[in-house]
């Protein structure tokens, strides 16, 4: 990877003061940011991987046959993420959800959900854990993920016609096949699912109606999701935008009018509503028109270790090198680093985007939404 990072704490210059005494134990509280925005939600990246071409995350101009992925001595390992899991779970992370890539593609991915399930919370129960995928392996795996302790999955899914998915998929995936999986999920209690829907204009906006008729008469919950400048590869412009207000003009002229319900927690991405006949819950995640950056309570954790403390982020922190180092660092000494990057969190993409602060507008690259997870 090309992207710039800047360091964790200098390990040999801060020793003296980063000596933690053995009787001691990691933190048990809540950390909040410079906006004193807490740190409540985990992602994790646990590959770079995706079987997949969206056209809006890994499109093949720029993620084709010759793409080099990481290797896989570069990964963390399911020891690893654990660890580094535990410690933020004693920051006060109470759900960790795990990303990819198409995470479904790691090895052995049950194994590291098992691990996972076994960590609690400062309140001493299991996080809400949680797995977001394409769909594709979803009917093979769905109840050995179950089984394993996973809680929910996130399905996305683009369109119900199959010509305009397979466009976006670019790879001739059929829908048929991400519906079975679905349905796989739902069967292994993997619920409620959410099903993502990046609408894009003049692409998949025709599919609104569609979608929104598709699942209001089932226990699925529908988002929609602004099409956003995550990363550089997918050439974003402000015009390929349908926002979260047009889309629900566009349901109320259908026939199809909405009221608003309140977030399950603060700092929640998707705004919730549901259809006046209460059949079926929808949820909007707008972030480039209604950002929801002074709620923003969620860290990043990258396939090779590095953590992110935004989805826009063009630097981050290497935790792998710390928790690789040889001189066999403690968890209390990772914890706080990790309290020292979130307590210096400004982080406000979003707020900023149409401003000349903008990371958007001085060069910089982001990181690359395959790489860091959604």
């Amino acid at each position: 990877m090309t992207e710039k990072f800047i360091p964790l704490i200098d390990i040999r210059r801060h020793r003296e003061s980063l000596t933690i005494p053995a009787q001691m134990k990691l933190p048990n509280g809540d950390l909040k940011d410079t906006l004193a925005r807490p740190l409540h939600d985990l992602r994790i990246s646990v590959t770079d991987r995706c079987n997949f071409r969206c056209v809006y995350c890994m499109p093949k101009e720029v993620f084709g046959k010759d793409y080099e992925y990481l290797p896989h001595s570069s990964l963390l390992s399911f020891e690893e993420i654990t660890r580094i899991a535990k410690i933020f779970l004693s920051h006060g992370v109470k759900k960790i959800r795990l990303t990819g890539g198409e995470p479904l593609l790691r090895k052995n991915i049950e194994d590291l959900v098992a691990m996972l399930a076994e960590v609690r919370t400062t309140d001493g129960t299991p996080p809400d854990l949680t797995l977001t995928t394409n769909g594709s392996l979803l009917k093979k795996k769905a109840q050995s993920l179950k089984q394993a302790g996973l809680n929910r999955v996130t399905v996305s899914l683009d369109s119900l016609d199959d010509a305009i998915f397979k466009r976006m998929n670019d790879v001739d995936f059929a829908v048929s096949d991400v519906l079975s999986g679905i349905d796989a999920a739902h069967q292994a209690g993997l619920g409620p699912i959410k099903i993502n829907m990046v609408v894009k204009a003049g692409v998949n906006d025709n599919e609104i109606i569609h979608m929104a008729r598709y699942f209001k008469n089932n226990p699925h919950i529908l988002r929609f999701i602004e099409y956003m400048d995550v990363g550089a590869s997918n050439h974003w412009q402000s015009s390929d935008v349908i926002t979260s207000h047009q889309i629900i003009q566009r349901l109320n002229a259908a026939g199809m009018p909405l009221h608003s319900l309140p977030a399950n927690y603060e700092g929640e991405t998707a705004q919730r509503w549901k259809h006046n006949n209460d059949q079926g819950e929808i949820g909007f995640i707008s972030s480039v028109s209604n950002a929801f950056c002074k709620n923003c309570s969620r860290a990043r954790l990258s396939t090779e270790g590095k953590l992110y403390t935004c989805l826009f982020a063009t630097e981050g922190h290497d935790l792998r090198a710390l928790i690789r180092s040889k001189d066999n660092h403690s968890d209390l000494l990772v914890a706080n680093v990790i309290a020292s990057i979130w307590q210096s969190r400004t982080d406000r993409y979003s707020e900023l985007r149409d401003l000349k602060e903008s990371k958007s507008q001085t060069g910089e690259k982001k990181i690359e939404m395959s790489y860091i997870g959604g």
